[in-house]
């Protein structure tokens, strides 16, 4: 597949059946994400296909996928062990269909976060590194790091970008964590943006700058971490 089109794809996982999958690979790619969606909005939301157009044309290939439950159009996100299974499958399919390019994962809020805990749990086959977008430290007005204590189980780079208004990340309190991970971590901060990485006006930016800037960091990120 060139350019930025999307293939369409199929992605069993086990138990839980068949879920969507959208594959982009531009021509003179240099590396390739699998990129999981958050709780509330599939692969097909504007932010999703924003960020794999973006980093496209940055020359880094991108496995969108459904979770089960947005497959089935539940409001409910699915269980870790359900969602696991999902970015194992889809992992295994990037492997299968992007072979010779380094391989990272993560992705949205609740999916990058499912990303991670399947990595601390097992390490995912041939991923290098994992790329956070919005990683939700805690619920909205209950800070916490609590959800971020399986990350020292997580032997691989990580990049977190993240915005400094995320309602789900408290940024001193991120930036605590990163600390605490040393090397293995990085934050890149948007300035205003907040959990959809939304900027107000007076900020002096706006939402297609901050699109340009995650495909940035990500892209960067990948091509010093691609070995």
């Amino acid at each position: 597949m060139t350019g930025e089109a999307a293939q369409a794809l199929s992605i069993d996982v086990g138990g839980s059946g068949p879920v969507s999958a959208l594959l982009t690979r531009p021509a003179a790619a240099h590396a390739a994400y699998v990129l999981a969606h958050g709780a509330g909005a599939g692969m097909h939301h504007p932010f999703m296909a924003a960020v794999a157009s973006g980093l496209a044309r940055r020359g880094v290939a991108t496995l969108r996928f459904q979770f089960p439950s947005m497959e089935r159009a539940s409001r409910r996100p699915d269980p870790p062990r359900v969602a696991h299974a999902a970015v194992r499958a889809a992992v295994a399919e990037a492997n299968r269909l992007l072979v010779g390019l380094p391989l990272f994962a993560g992705g949205k809020s609740f999916g990058g976060r499912m990303t991670s805990q399947a990595q601390a749990d097992a390490e995912l086959a041939g991923v290098r590194g994992l790329v956070f977008v919005g990683f939700p430290l805690h619920p909205a007005g209950r800070p916490g790091s609590e959800r971020a204590e399986h990350l020292d189980r997580v032997a691989r780079p990580m990049l977190f970008v993240q915005g400094t208004r995320d309602e789900l990340a408290d940024p001193a309190l991120l930036r605590a964590v990163v600390a605490r991970l040393g090397e293995r971590a990085t934050l890149v901060e948007i300035e205003d943006a907040d959990h959809a990485f939304h900027v107000r006006r007076s900020s002096g930016s706006d939402d297609r700058r901050v699109l340009d800037r995650i495909a940035d960091a990500a892209s960067d990120w990948m091509a010093r971490h691609g070995g």
